[in-house]
């Protein structure tokens, strides 16, 4: 079943008439067309994606008769081609995205189609957090050009590079692998900087007996990969190797207790009871991982406060981290495939703790 017949499946079982998709991931989700501006009108029956002079001819292509498609213009608006559809199909109960939209739009698009719209956001997302064979593929070649982009940035690390050098060598060894674009700016921080989970890339320079951290991930098929790993310049410290490998033993922990049907929290606590265990607990302040997949952070997480079950097909990552401040911070970051019976970790670059 492709995206777009789960979506029709999922307007018929909801009692809604339509559905109309305005976020460009959604849109993209239902019809694999990527474009910056449109709209997607979608009824158990049938589809229609309309868009502008600068994307008609690739949307037209990429349809494949799977849904209809339309220009919009000066003489035909978006709000005036999806109020025809409405009105030729009856439609009184429309679905909206009310978290995509700013509350501004979504009044705006109410009024534009003429009707008002039900919030049906969670719809979607509960469709999106369940990946279909054909996303996991793409995910899965994603993780691979990041794993690539690891295994050189291995031989550029070498006391007195930035950390704004290694941020842009690892987007060029993403994007000259295939990458469409970054799943976000890289994290790259050195010595007590690595202590910031997110901090910014800046001019400070590797040295001999620090640890850098390196987040980065990348867009294929649009969608995206995400991995951390931290690595020592020359040489460790008897307290720098414990709080790696605590950090190691936790992702290991949290990895095996991933499974699809379980909650997030349940995942979160198998790593961070070792972290609490060796004493760091006061220095894990995130979840232990969060959903991906079309945008870096979707849901559900395995973070303390995730309840819902993990669904089967689920994307996840495993990112368990100890950050001491003013001295360093190390995380360990892989993406997981949730299943009924384990995990699946696409990830493939080392992890145990490298000396460069």
């Amino acid at each position: 079943m492709t995206n777009l017949e789960k979506l029709q499946h999922a307007v018929a079982s909801s009692g809604l008439e339509a559905l109309l998709l305005i976020d460009p991931k959604n849109r993209f989700y239902a019809t694999d067309f990527q474009s910056s501006a449109g709209a997607v009108v979608i009824t158990p029956e049938d589809a229609w994606l309309f868009t502008d002079s600068r994307y008609i001819e690739a949307a037209q292509s990429a349809s494949q008769n799977r849904y209809h498609v339309a220009q919009n213009d000066r003489a035909h608006s978006l709000g005036d081609l999806v109020q025809q559809v409405l009105k030729a199909r009856n439609v009184t109960k429309l679905g909206g995205e009310e978290h995509s939209l700013s509350h501004d739009d979504y009044l705006s698009y109410e009024k534009a189609v003429g009707i008002p719209l039900i919030p049906a956001q969670q719809l979607i997302m509960d469709l999106r957090a369940a990946k279909s064979a054909d996303e996991l593929t793409r995910m899965r070649q994603a993780q691979s050009i990041t794993d690539a982009a690891f295994t050189e940035i291995l031989n550029f690390l070498r006391p007195g590079v930035t950390e704004q050098a290694v941020a842009a060598r690892l987007m060029y060894e993403m994007m000259r692998r295939g990458a469409q674009r970054m799943s976000f700016d890289p994290i790259v921080v050195t010595g007590p900087r690595s202590s910031m989970p997110h901090g910014t890339p800046g001019e400070t320079p590797l040295r001999p007996g620090d640890f850098v951290t390196m987040d980065f991930g990348c867009v294929y098929g649009g969608y995206c990969s995400d991995m951390t790993r931290t690595v020592a310049i020359g040489h460790a410290t008897d307290e720098m190797a414990a709080v790696y490998n605590t950090v190691l033993r936790a992702q290991q922990a949290g990895i095996a207790a991933a499974k699809a049907g379980i909650p997030g929290k349940a995942v979160d606590k198998a790593g961070r009871d070792v972290i609490e265990a060796a004493g760091y607990g006061a220095y894990f302040g995130h979840g232990f991982g969060h959903s991906l997949g079309l945008d870096i952070h979707e849901r559900p997480n395995a973070s303390p406060t995730e309840s819902r079950p993990m669904p089967d097909g689920c994307v996840c990552s495993a990112e368990p981290g100890v950050y001491l401040p003013g001295k360093f911070g190390v995380r360990i970051e892989d993406v997981v495939v949730f299943r009924e019976n384990g995990c699946e970790d696409l990830t493939k670059s080392p992890k145990e703790l490298i000396i460069v």
